[in-house]
This record gives C-alpha cells, sequence and structure tokens, in this order.
C-alpha cells in the first residue's frame, strides 16, 4: 500500500533525518509580515541571478576586448565559480542553521553585489576572473538559507507555491540581466552593465536586514542548537545516507548542467547561427524565454502542491514527467534551421525560438519540487546545509562544468562545422537531462517509502516533540 500523508500537512520527525519540520511549522500563521520576507527574500534571488547570468550577454565584448577563446570563457564563467561557490556553499549552510538565515542571507547580498560591480571596474582578464571568484563567495551564502527561510515561513502544505515564487529567480533574473544587461551594454558598454547590474543589490540587502522580520521556527531551532557539536563530516554522511536524497542531488546537479550551459550560451547561439544582434539575443531570451520560465515555474509550484494533497509521490512524479517533456523541445530548438518565423517591431523571431518557448516552460520544473523535496525530508536544524549540498551540486556540476564543456565541444567542432559548432554542442548538453529523468525514476519510490516511515513514527513525533 503507498503511504500517504495527513492532508492537513503534518510535518514529522524520527531521528535527525526523518521527515523534515517541526510543529512550530506547521502551526505557524502566515500574515502579511511572511508574505513580505517571501518577496525580499525573492527579490534578493532575482538578484542572484542578474549577478550571475549578465556575463553570458557579455561574452562576445569581453572576448573581443581580452583576446581569450571560448574554453577560457567557460573557465570564467563556470569552474573558478563553482570551485568557490562549493567551498564556501556549506559552511555558509551550517553558519545558517546555528545563527539563523537572515543574517547570512544580508551580508551575502551585500557581497556579491559589490563585487559585480568591480568586473566592471577590470583591466585584465585576470583581474575579471578573481572578481568572479568574489561573485562566487558572496552568492554561495544566499540560496540555501533562502530556501530554509522560505521552508520555516510556510506550512508543508503550502510550500511548493511559496518555493516556485522564491525560485522565479533565475528567469527574472533572465529577463532583466539579459535583456537590460545587453541593452546597457550596447549602448555604453560591458563595463557599465556590470555596474549597473550590480549597485541595486546592495540596496536590497540593507533594506532586508533593517525590515524583515525572521520566521519564529528559525529563532527557536537556533536557540536548540541541535547537532552544534556534531561535526561537518558527521552531518553530511548523515545527510547523504537519507534515502531519496542522493538521487534528488544527482538530479539538480546533471539538470544544472544542461541549464547553465544553456544559459551562458544561448545568446551567442542565436547571434552566431541566427545572425541576431547583442540586444535583439538579449530581449529575446530574457524576456520572451524568461517570462515563459516564470510563468512554468509558478505553474509548477501550484500543480505540484495539488498533486502531493493526492499522493506524496507527485512531489517526485512532476519534475520527472515535465524533464521528460522538456528534452524534444530543447534539441529541436537547437537544431532547427536558421529561418525567421516573424517580427515583433524591430525584433526578429527565428523558427527555432518557437520551440526555447516549450523547453523554457517545462525545462524548470525539476527545481522547485526537488527543493520541496528537501524541505520534506529534513527538520529545521539540518534543512540549510541540506539544501546547502544540493545546491553545491547544482553549482560544481553546472556553473562549473555546464559552460566548459560546452565551450571546450564547440572549440573541438569548430575546425569542421565553424559558427555551427556551439548548436551542435548545446543540443548534446539537452540530451544530458535524459540522466536527470532516470535519477528521478530511483529516487521516486525511496522518497516515498521515506516519507511512509516518517509518518509511521508520527505518533510518537506528536507526542515526543524534539
Amino acid at each position: 500500500m503507498r503511504p500517504t500523508i495527513s492532508g492537513r500537512g503534518r510535518s514529522v520527525r524520527s531521528g535527525d533525518n526523518a521527515s523534515g519540520s517541526s510543529r512550530t511549522e506547521t502551526s505557524a500563521r502566515t500574515t502579511w509580515h511572511t508574505h513580505y520576507a517571501l518577496l525580499m527574500l525573492a527579490l534578493i534571488y532575482v538578484f542572484n541571478y542578474i549577478d550571475r547570468l549578465v556575463i553570458s550577454i557579455l561574452i562576445e565584448p569581453i572576448k573581443l576586448e581580452f583576446g581569450v577563446s571560448d574554453t577560457a570563457i567557460g573557465l570564467l564563467s563556470g569552474v573558478a565559480f563553482a570551485l568557490f561557490y562549493t567551498a564556501f556553499g556549506l559552511p555558509f549552510g551550517r553558519l545558517a542553521d546555528r545563527i539563523g538565515p537572515k543574517p547570512v542571507i544580508a551580508l551575502a547580498c551585500i557581497a556579491w553585489s559589490v563585487m559585480t560591480m568591480t568586473c566592471g571596474l577590470a583591466t585584465s582578464f585576470a583581474i575579471l576572473l578573481l572578481c568572479r571568484i568574489g561573485v562566487a563567495v558572496g552568492e554561495a551564502g544566499g540560496t540555501a538559507p533562502s530556501v530554509a527561510m522560505v521552508s520555516a515561513l510556510y506550512p508543508p502544505q503550502r510550500r511548493s507555491l511559496a518555493l516556485s515564487v522564491f525560485l522565479m529567480g533565475p528567469s527574472l533574473g533572465a529577463v532583466i540581466g539579459l535583456g537590460v544587461g545587453g541593452w546597457v551594454a550596447e549602448i555604453w558598454g560591458w563595463r557599465t552593465a556590470f555596474i549597473a547590474i550590480g549597485a541595486p543589490g546592495v540596496l536590497l540587502g540593507l533594506v532586508f536586514a533593517l525590515t524583515v522580520r525572521a520566521p519564529a521556527s528559525t529563532t527557536t531551532v537556533k536557540g536548540q542548537a541541535r547537532g552544534a557539536d556534531e561535526n561537518w563530516r558527521t552531518t553530511l554522511r548523515s545527510l547523504l545516507a537519507t534515502p531519496a536524497f542522493p538521487w534528488i542531488v544527482a538530479t539538480g546537479g546533471i539538470a544544472a548542467t544542461t541549464g547553465y550551459a544553456l544559459g551562458t550560451w544561448n545568446p551567442s547561439f542565436l547571434i552566431r547561427s541566427h545572425g541576431l544582434t547583442m540586444q535583439h539575443a538579449g530581449l529575446l531570451i530574457g524576456v520572451g524565454g524568461g517570462l515563459v520560465s516564470t510563468v512554468g515555474t509558478l505553474v509548477c509550484g501550484a500543480v505540484t502542491d495539488r498533486m502531493v494533497r493526492r499522493d506524496p509521490g507527485w512531489q517526485i512524479g512532476v519534475p520527472l514527467i515535465a524533464t521528460a517533456l522538456s528534452i524534444p523541445f530543447g534539441i529541436a530548438y537547437f537544431l532547427w534551421p536558421t529561418g525567421i518565423a516573424f517580427q515583433l517591431g524591430y525584433l526578429p523571431v527565428p523558427q527555432a525560438f518557437l520551440f526555447y518557448l516549450g523547453f523554457g516552460f517545462f525545462g524548470t520544473w525539476w527545481s522547485v519540487p526537488c527543493f520541496g523535496a528537501i524541505s520534506h525530508l529534513f527538520p529545521a536544524h539540518r534543512l540549510a546545509q541540506a539544501t546547502a549540498i544540493f545546491v553545491m551540486a547544482m553549482t560544481l556540476l553546472g556553473v562549473g562544468f555546464g559552460p566548459l564543456i560546452v565551450g571546450a565541444l564547440s572549440d573541438a567542432l569548430s575546425a569542421r562545422i565553424g559558427t555551427e559548432a556551439l548548436r551542435y554542442a548545446l543540443a548534446a548538453s539537452v540530451a544530458l537531462l535524459g540522466l536527470a529523468v532516470a535519477c528521478l525514476a530511483i529516487a521516486l519510490p525511496r522518497y516515498r517509502n521515506r516519507l511512509g516511515a516518517a509518518e509511521a513514527h508520527a505518533p510518537e513525533a506528536v507526542t515526543n516533540p524534539a
């Protein structure tokens, strides 16, 4: 018989790794303070991705000024960023679990925004690389503590929708980072684009620190300091031993490899293969693709919450089906021949871009349910660390290897195919999503069984709350 979870969204805990939320979460009322905190977290995450993605629309002028190869750009936007992000991700997650996520998020937002601005002052490729490393260190303190804070703000039965609002960051970040960044760079240059994109984040971090209330459950957990004496190796082993979690982590890493490869090289693909200008490519991908992805993310959260009320397994089933649907759209986008479908004013829309809209809608559906699944697997005092591991995998594989693999494959194929090499390198990266679908299929029964075991311990958790 399939295990089920109470329709009231009861959260239970059996040991340190069992289903994840304290009773404080489920009983907490949502007020305008709750929604305001979610809005601020979502805005910060938007600027997280604006600062991260803006470099993708600036690749061509940076290459021209510093005379570097596609592989070097992959190193700049990928490996260097990922290594430092990963190195600092778990320590910031542990810090957020101990002192609360709010101060970590505020300081991180200010730090990465300042470092983004310094990218515009770089006088050499090496200095630009160091500035991007600074952005990576700052952003390492943003995502995991933010997911933990959102999970503490909302009860389990409303969590996927709340997370979908927060996780609009990549999509809206693409709208602003690529659309506005490309426009600014076209008129005032790539250096001004970095400075203009980074500056608002400093103010946003200060406003967040001064006006947002930390959720009560994070304060309670901080006071309990549960597991404070446990070293990070013990915590890491315990987290990775949780059924389904390693497969969810693998899903995030593989899907992010494709996502970051496309996020980095997509503008260059439209410029090289479809003859668009930098501004046109930024508008199409940022505004068109970004808005479709935003809608897809919100629909994903609403659908997941509705389906999970029927069967908890849909927390994994929804991303499995949607990711499988996204693959043919993505491959068709990159392999479709050159040709303009229609004009939007002065903006040419390639025929291939119509397939990208389908990919943009379904291609983000793995993230919200996976973050939500992690919030159901772990208690509040370990949630930021568990989320940090997931984000670290996404960053190390996605940011670290996605852009680099595509850049290196494009360089390798260019001798035979020329400027069309990037087209086939990106199509190959979409095919990797088949591995993410396989990981979700393996995770599904393990996740369902884990929550069933937690439900069996529910009377004990209610009688003897931690």
